[in-house]
């Protein structure tokens, strides 16, 4: 048995680590040595990095496995057990997976390495790229997969966790933004590994916004019609706050954001031809949206949003935010008539149009003076500062002055500050 022999799992992310460690265990053949100091330092530069603990040599084959999107994999996330001849494939693929998880490190030289590294006690279990639910998850497959009595068992794991988790970058993250490695080249899609921990809860204040928001994405969640959602109004008050929490809320039903910037939207359609068919839902997230009247990439925004000949996939939605109602800057001079414009009223109205586009719109006003002084009370009782509320007040009434006026974000950096302070 040989992983030469593998037919659906190839040319996995760590291949060469891989080879390198079944070569060594007996189960592929190089014209070099491996190099055992190699692969273990690999392996432990991993842990760190994911957070594995426990046999390194499992959490990697888990990883592996989890990570791998082929037919089969991105099948049983839609399904469950795929049946039919993928099946039978996937099973023989996993006869030689199940023979190198049974395959014992702790044999290798110099022994000692090996020993430790079948019993990593990491020295945190904090993953720097998954959440705590992913990380623990990819763990727990990895004592599964090692208990399973024989190949049937061993599959019926794997496609539990396909089901339930889904498979690759888009099952294993939440958040996502596209990259462009070299110009004239196709944009990748990459995982962002560190989102804001915010949820509903942490936003004081607007709560007919943020019930807007949730029902327009639980409706999304569940299979029935949805809008696209503009978030606009005065800065710091919670707008991109929301769209974060909406996705820690719901990351767990299926949710996942992508977030574009405008100067990407000409990629636009390439985002949407990778995620269409996945078993998830995706929020392309459009931060602080807003043009000048000489920039013309809301032309590409438009025909993604509505009338363009190709259709936006059913699994996905455009949630933007703006400090500008209709999104492009509007001047005086756009409503008057133009001597050299026959048609003026046309050109006007094709900038208001974009707005119109998003279904659902949700204003975000700054608060008023009692408004403020509810959400700095209600941070520092979050926080447990220990501050009479006549002081606390008064502070945070002479902070707001010199520090960007009445919003609940110029309330949270008041609020950081008296923290800081110890």
């Amino acid at each position: 048995m040989d992983i030469s022999e593998l037919i659906i799992y190839r040319n996995l992310e760590h291949q060469d680590l891989f080879e390198e460690l079944a070569c060594l265990l007996g189960y592929a053949r190089m014209e070099r040595e491996a190099n055992p100091f190699f692969c273990g330092g690999r392996l432990t530069e991993l842990a760190v990095q994911y957070g594995f603990e426990g046999n390194l040599w499992h959490c990697f084959l888990s990883f592996c496995l989890a990570n791998h999107e082929n037919a089969y994999t991105t099948t049983c996330e839609l399904m469950g057990a795929a049946h039919g001849s993928l099946d039978e494939l996937a099973k023989e693929d996993y006869k030689i997976f199940k023979a190198l998880f049974d395959a014992d490190i702790t044999k290798l030289q110099p022994e000692g390495l090996w020993r430790t590294l079948a019993d990593f006690r990491p020295a945190k279990t904090d993953s720097q790229v998954f959440n705590k639910r992913i990380r623990d998850r990819i763990v727990n497959l990895a004592v599964q997969l090692k208990q399973a009595a024989d190949v049937e068992e061993f599959q019926r794991y794997m496609v539990e966790f396909y089901k339930e988790f889904g498979v690759g970058k888009f099952g294993l993250n939440k958040a996502f933004r596209i990259v462009e490695r070299e110009q004239g080249q196709k944009v990748v899609i990459e995982p962002v590994a560190n989102v804001e921990h915010v949820y509903f809860k942490d936003i004081v204040g607007y709560e007919l916004q943020k019930q807007k928001l949730i029902e327009n994405t639980e409706s999304f969640l569940a299979g029935r019609e949805a809008n696209n959602v503009l978030l606009f109004g005065d800065a710091g008050t919670g707008k991109s706050s929301s769209v974060k929490a909406a996705l820690n809320e719901y990351y767990g039903r299926g949710l996942r954001i992508i977030e574009v910037y405008k100067h990407q939207f000409r990629a636009l359609s390439y985002v949407l031809e990778q995620i269409k068919d996945r078993n998830y839902k995706f929020i392309i997230y459009m931060d602080d949206l807003s043009f000048e009247d000489y920039e013309l990439e809301y032309k590409y925004l438009k025909a993604i949003l509505e009338g363009g000949l190709g259709r936006r996939p059913d699994n996905v939605l455009i949630y933007a935010t703006s400090n500008r109602r209709h999104l492009i800057r509007e001047r005086f001079s756009d409503k008057r008539q133009l001597e050299d414009e026959l048609h003026n009223n046309d050109t006007v109205q094709e900038k208001l149009s974009l707005a119109s586009r998003f279904g659902v719109r949700i204003y975000f006003g700054s608060p008023d003076k009692h408004q403020f002084e509810q959400i700095v009370k209600a941070l520092a009782k979050r926080y447990k500062l220990d501050m009479r509320e006549e002081e606390l007040l008064a502070e945070a009434n002479k902070w707001e002055l010199s520090h960007g006026g009445l919003s609940g974000r110029t309330a949270a950096q008041f609020i950081t500050r008296l923290r800081g302070r110890g």
